[in-house]
């Protein structure tokens, strides 16, 4: 067997700054971990009077569970990664020539707590205040969009049935089996302020109010939201606030841009559209660089426990180089 170097025991003589690294640099700086920490210890186990193996720190396993986020891992996936990526026990503030690491069980019953104790719309709310400090959460217009998340369709499970919260739903000619989110989002930063999901069949319209936090003026939303104004939950919820609407895209194509009506309509559905795609900025993030573009778990209630933490991550990520020069 070929004897070890240095360098595969920690003395490498040169270190390559890779993008991972310094993606978790950055992430690490702009995390409220104090705030986060201070959230959950007091729902954390404590040691026992007999004792046993301390509990590993909330902030280790805070930590842990970032990383699943960051890098779409599962519990198994992220206890091997542990062993194999020692950036990644460096991030966690591990050492594994000297400590026990967390084995895939400590790391699902941490996930456990935070979903049995409801933490996740808590660490978004923290996430979300310390930006709305810096000046990032202007609350004066949202933009409300949604988006469908895959689950699995196959019956060849143990129960021999789909997961029952999940519903088909077609959207252009493909059908779709999943869930849908719904988010809130502050139109001038793109910053996720509300989450709501529902089976993928519910209708983006009947979710317009509970996506409002209240203060804004102004909402911004898709064709799928035409007589969103109308509807008596928004009428009774948010009375003042002033709905601009996509106009339908048949309607738009038939608009005779050679006049000065036609130009002046079609100038200002791109208007809406620029401040729209705001709404799309956080989806971006969730499926093309945090990789989630599947459910993990069954049930409505577990994924969206992993979507406001997700939400939350998304939320820092997309601001994070505002935060660092600050």
């Amino acid at each position: 067997m070929k004897q070890l170097s240095l360098a595969a025991v920690g003395f490498e003589r040169k270190r390559k700054h890779t993008r991972k690294r310094q993606f978790l640099q950055e992430m690490d700086r702009v995390v409220p971990w104090q705030e986060l920490v201070a959230l959950i210890e007091p729902y954390a186990p404590k040691p026992g009077p007999k004792g046993g193996r301390p509990p590993y720190a909330v902030e280790t396993l805070l930590r842990i569970h970032f990383l699943q986020q960051w890098f779409n891992l599962s519990d198994p996936a992220v206890e091997e990664a542990l062993y194999d990526t020692p950036m990644f026990c460096e991030f966690a503030g591990l050492d594994i020539g000297a400590d026990s690491l967390p084995d895939e069980s400590t790391i699902l019953r941490f996930r456990h707590l935070l979903e049995q104790h409801e933490l996740g719309p808590r660490i978004l709310a923290i996430v979300n205040a310390k930006l709305a400090d810096k000046g990032l959460m202007l609350q004066a217009g949202t933009v409300v969009d949604a988006t469908l998340i895959a689950a699995p369709s196959s019956t060849k499970n143990r129960t021999g049935q789909r997961d029952p919260k999940m519903h088909p739903t077609r959207k252009g000619n493909p059908w779709h089996f999943g869930m849908k989110v719904h988010v809130g989002v502050d139109a001038e930063t793109g910053l996720v302020h509300s989450v709501v999901t529902t089976p993928a069949n519910v209708s983006d319209v009947t979710q317009a109010h509970a996506l409002l936090h209240g203060q804004e003026s102004d909402v911004f939303a898709d064709a799928g939201y035409r007589g969103v104004d109308k509807r008596a939950e928004v009428q009774a919820q948010h009375p003042a606030v002033n709905w601009h609407v996509a106009m339908m895209p048949s309607k738009r194509k038939a608009l005779d841009k050679g006049t000065l009506l036609g130009a002046v309509l079609d100038a200002l559905q791109q208007t809406k559209a620029r401040i729209r795609a705001k709404g799309e900025h956080a989806f971006g993030v969730l499926k093309c660089v945090f990789g989630y573009r599947r459910v993990k778990y069954r049930g409505l209630a577990k994924n969206t426990a992993n979507l406001m933490v997700l939400f939350a991550l998304c939320n820092l990520f997309m601001v994070r180089k505002r935060l660092l020069q600050g």
